[in-house]
């Protein structure tokens, strides 16, 4: 069970600057408010030494601050509270998304030496925020998972592994895919659950999925969707379609589904998919519904299945 900061500020109408410090503070500190001048956080012997000082700032300032530590707050649930935390984190990892999709969109410029330096800066302040925020992310809001998936397609953007041949990968017997484990990172999102079900239709209806950080993948199974996996983003295409090429698979309704996973996925403007939005949108649901990926998985194969068989109908009128 939690227990809470609670700090209760007064300060001066003016000078205004006073207000606007405080604010800056609490803010940086991962604070939400209550109310009007009234600040929670959850209790950690660093969180009570930040807002000591605080405290004293205030009053240092003419103000006044009362801390107190309470073991609940009377009105409220505990995940009531934290949603509150959850919600003003999520805020933040959405404006730190969109800049992260503004430079991804950018990619597709042809380089200089000047925009190469000024996306090296602007991605080592984009990672130093990120840094911030995952310090005072107490509750592990969901919209880290969609900043990180960001970062991680820029980085397989910007250094793709080598092909195999100068003439570009070949394509991979299927035997060699079948009787395996296959491997990928956790909390899967379009472009994993599109291509584990790519594989579990299309090339070895007996696969087995695993899901762990990259750094514990078993050696005996087949990465994908991970940096520097022989099946991820090659090039300007996502895992999906590396997977559907690598393999050799020519079917047109697969084609369509490349392209509404890719712009779900890569959001770079290379294909205008009305789908994309509203996929994207049905496995956050599943993700905020379900907390076991394997569960996710099921779900979104049979997601999968309908839009399949949607897009193929549709091939056939």
């Amino acid at each position: 069970m939690n227990s809470w900061l609670v700090l209760i500020v007064s300060l001066p109408p003016h000078p205004s600057s006073l207000r606007v410090k405080a604010w800056r503070k609490l803010r940086a500190l991962g604070a939400v408010a209550l109310k009007n001048s009234v600040y929670l956080l959850p209790f950690t012997p660093e969180n009570y030494e930040q807002f000591q000082w605080l405290t004293q700032e205030v009053q240092k300032d003419r103000g006044e601050a009362t801390l107190l530590k309470v073991d609940q707050v009377e009105n409220m649930k505990p995940a009531e509270v934290i949603r509150f935390f959850r919600e003003a984190r999520d805020r933040d990892y959405r404006d730190l998304a969109e800049r992260y999709r503004k430079l991804l969109i950018g990619l597709d410029r042809k380089p200089t030496g000047r925009t190469t330096a000024r996306l090296d800066e602007e991605l080592a302040r984009l990672a130093r925020e990120v840094e911030r925020l995952r310090e005072i992310d107490f509750f592990d809001a969901s919209g880290y998972q969609e900043v990180k998936r960001l970062r991680e397609t820029i980085e397989m953007r910007r250094h793709p592994p080598r092909p195999a041949t100068a003439s570009g990968q070949p394509e991979t017997p299927l035997d060699s895919l079948r009787g395996r484990r296959w491997v990928t990172r956790p909390r899967p999102h379009i472009d994993r659950i599109a291509s584990a079900w790519l594989i579990k239709r299309f090339i070895d209806p007996e696969a087995e999925f695993l899901f762990a950080p990259p750094e514990e993948f078993p050696p005996d199974a087949i990465p994908f969707d991970a940096l520097g996996a022989e099946f991820g983003h090659q090039g300007e295409d996502c895992t999906f379609e590396t997977l559907l090429k690598r393999a050799g698979l020519r079917d047109r309704p697969l084609a369509q589904l490349a392209e509404i996973v890719h712009a779900a996925d890569l959001r770079d403007q290379k294909f205008h998919r009305e789908e994309a939005r509203g996929i994207d949108l049905a496995i956050r649901g599943l993700l905020a519904a379900l907390k076991d990926d394997h569960q996710v998985l099921a779900q979104g194969m049979t997601l999968f299945d309908g839009l399949y068989a949607a897009v193929g109908e549709r091939e056939e009128r």
